[in-house]
């Protein structure tokens, strides 16, 4: 962990809310004039695209399951050391995974090449002299028995629904978005749980905060369900580890977030549709914090 070039993590699942956060974040670096390197855990993965596929069917003939939740599928070493260089100088290396032909066709202009949708750029070094790094991803707080991301980390947050909502999320998301059926979505899903229970579950008890969104409506079913339940039809526990770390101040946070109220010493529920703006009034100062102590050691 280092103080002189902050490593802030976002770690949660896909459609678990990480996008709420990651503007939430963009926000606060807008404002506050900070010059991020913004890290997309995506690209970390072994496997591209085509290759992923091909993998995947190579394990299940061997009885073996692999998924992007799990340490084969992933680049656990290369996320490691940028999470160490980037907190000793200020350095690293990066590239990009492109999900649609939009941004293949956006980097291959900055490159000069000709990938495509599903593809890996090529490794770059990062910018010189950015003042803090942001990742958003699977694998910000994971831990193995050969690797240890989140020791890295100076601000590690977890963004995680009630499983049954996150099922509930992918389901719609895989069926309307790229026409999956349900049943092959439950297959991926019973597929990823045994990488899920082992490596994303438990870096949600290594966060220093988490936001978990619970439904107010019946979601016992996730597999049939037809509608995801909106934000406003939610609650959000926000969990702080040690909440004078960051010196967080609740009955200002209770005051400025209507309808709030605690459920623990630790913990703050605020409604469904108050999570990004209380994001904000957490985070806010708890960068800024980050930005001092980077200032007083310069």
């Amino acid at each position: 962990m280092s103080k002189q070039h902050p490593v802030v993590a976002v770690t949660g699942s896909s459609g678990a809310g990480t996008t709420t956060v990651k503007r939430a974040f963009e926000h606060i670096f807008f404002r506050d004039n900070i010059d991020a390197v913004v890290i997309e855990g995506d690209s970390f993965h072994r496997y591209d695209r085509m290759e992923m596929r091909e993998q995947v069917k190579k394990y299940l003939a061997e009885g073996k399951n692999l998924s992007h939740f799990g340490p084969d599928a992933n680049l656990f070493d290369e996320l490691e050391n940028l999470f160490e260089q980037y907190g000793k100088h200020g350095t690293g290396r990066q590239r990009y995974y492109l999900h649609t032909e939009e941004e293949a066709a956006e980097h291959n202009r900055r490159l000069g090449t000709s990938l495509g949708a599903g593809q890996f750029t090529p490794w770059e070094d990062i910018p010189a002299g950015s003042q803090l790094l942001f990742y958003e991803g699977l694998h910000g707080g994971v831990v193995t028995a050969e690797h240890n991301v989140s020791r890295h980390t100076d601000l590690l947050i977890g963004v995680v629904p009630i499983v049954n909502l996150e099922w509930i999320q992918k389901i719609q998301r895989d069926n309307f978005e790229r026409g999956y059926s349900a049943e092959a979505t439950v297959d991926t899903i019973l597929r990823r749980l045994p990488d899920y229970i082992n490596y994303i579950t438990p870096q949600f008890s290594r966060t220093d905060i988490n936001f978990q969104r619970v439904p107010t409506v019946d979601t016992s079913n996730p597999f049939i369900s037809r509608e995801i339940p909106t934000p406003d039809e939610s609650l959000v526990i926000i969990r702080f580890k040690n909440p004078k770390k960051f010196g967080v101040d609740f009955p200002y946070l209770l005051h400025m977030i209507h309808n709030s109220f605690m459920s623990r010493r630790n913990n703050l529920v605020v409604p469904g549709g108050k999570m990004g703006f209380a994001m904000e009034l957490i985070l806010t100062p708890i960068i800024e914090r980050l930005m001092e102590e980077q200032d007083k050691r310069d």
